[in-house]
């Protein structure tokens, strides 16, 4: 990865530092973890140990109090392996789930849960997506009424990465008549009346677990309401602005390796007597590709800087996740084209980076969403 005029020597340690792990302990073992569709629990425990579960969460909590552009520093790093389903799964637990505790957990609720999350012992998930409502987030059917010294949730969430195999969620949830009015809760597995629907099939992704999970009278305490009663849809789309930068990171992270394996591949295939490459119109079209993935990786760094800065920064954000997540089914694909037949092989890196590239332009805000942000913002 190219440096930018934000980087720091930290960042670059960082990113040596996610870089041997991911040598060490995932790309040799990771294509048996598509297999079996998860990330085993240790190698997540390992990464909590070298203190990569929660680099932006408190010190006193086992995080490293970064900011937003070493965080981003640590998600383009990650997503420098070609196995999306580990990095969604560690992203998730880092960027989309665990910054809810982070943000608006009590001082017990932190005490009691964010020493383990940041361990890697307890790995979060997030309940916001349901059936009928996946970017309206307004639209959530599942309820949470006050009972006594309780809250009773009633509903169905849908395609909950982490949901499976996760120990902690964080689950919205309607909490009065108002289109926006709804809260946020912590539920534990084991929670009686919470379980797990069913184990959904993707098409990319495929070490991570994705779930429907369906909530039956579940009774959790008062005490585990998360943040303010009501406010929890404002909660929701503070943290939107963490996970489409971190998604922007995985499309960077996809790009560069893409437009890499492509390079070296096109250098060796012989084709007509003579190298890919020599094509001229094969070397244009990965110029080009490459112009665009630089570009907008230096607006990615930017829009990180400007979280650090204090700028209210949605519309850029919102442009951000549509521009990289088509950007990166346009290099992926082009990339995969050039690989002939091989790229449409399994067994290959590219042909699951085009499997895996695809949810980025849906997952997090479909492009279409996040252009109308865009759009209502001029």
């Amino acid at each position: 990865m190219s440096a930018t005029i934000y980087d720091t020597p930290e960042h670059e340690l960082l990113r040596d530092q996610v870089a041997r792990f991911l040598a060490r302990e995932v790309e040799p073992h990771a294509a048996a973890w598509e297999e079996t569709g998860m990330v085993p629990r240790d190698v997540l425990r390992r990464m909590g140990q070298a203190g990569l579960m929660g680099i932006a969460f408190e010190g006193e909590y086992g995080g490293a109090d970064a900011d937003a552009l070493t965080n981003l520093v640590f998600a383009e790093a990650l997503s420098q392996s070609t196995f999306a389903g580990f990095i969604i799964t560690v992203l998730v637990h880092t960027d989309m789930a665990g910054p809810h505790l982070h943000h608006a957990g009590t001082p017990a609720q932190k005490a009691k849960y964010l020493l383990r999350v940041t361990a890697g012992e307890l790995i979060t998930a997030v309940g916001i997506s349901e059936p009928g409502a996946g970017s309206d987030v307004a639209g959530m059917r599942t309820t949470a009424r006050r009972d006594g010294d309780d809250w009773v949730i009633n509903g169905t969430k849908m395609f909950i990465t982490n949901g499976v195999h996760g120990d902690l969620y964080f689950v919205a949830a309607k909490t009065g008549t108002a289109r926006h009015d709804m809260s946020m809760f912590i539920v534990e597995k084991g929670t009686p009346g919470f379980t797990v629907g069913r184990a959904l099939k993707k098409t990319g992704w495929l070490s991570s677990d994705t779930a429907e999970l369906v909530f039956d009278n579940v009774r959790i305490p008062a005490d585990n309401l998360l943040g303010e009663e009501g406010k929890g849809f404002y909660s929701v789309m503070k943290n939107f602005q963490t996970e489409r930068v971190a998604l922007g990171a995985m499309a960077i992270g996809h790009c560069t390796q893409a437009l890499k394996l492509t390079l070296d591949y096109v250098r060796q295939r012989q084709a007509f007597g003579a190298p890919l490459w020599d094509q001229q119109t094969i070397r244009q079209r990965l110029s080009m590709l490459d112009a665009k993935v630089r570009a907008a990786r230096q607006f990615m760094y930017h829009c990180a800087w400007s979280v650090t800065q204090g700028h209210d920064i949605v519309q850029e954000v919102s442009m951000l996740k549509a521009l990289t997540g088509e950007l990166v089914n346009e290099v992926v694909q082009t990339c995969q084209q050039f690989h002939g037949g091989m790229g449409f092989i399994r067994e290959t890196a590219i042909e699951r980076l085009w499997r895996d590239a695809r949810v980025l332009a849906i997952g997090g805000g479909a492009t279409e969403v996040m252009l109308e942000e865009v759009a209502k913002r001029y």
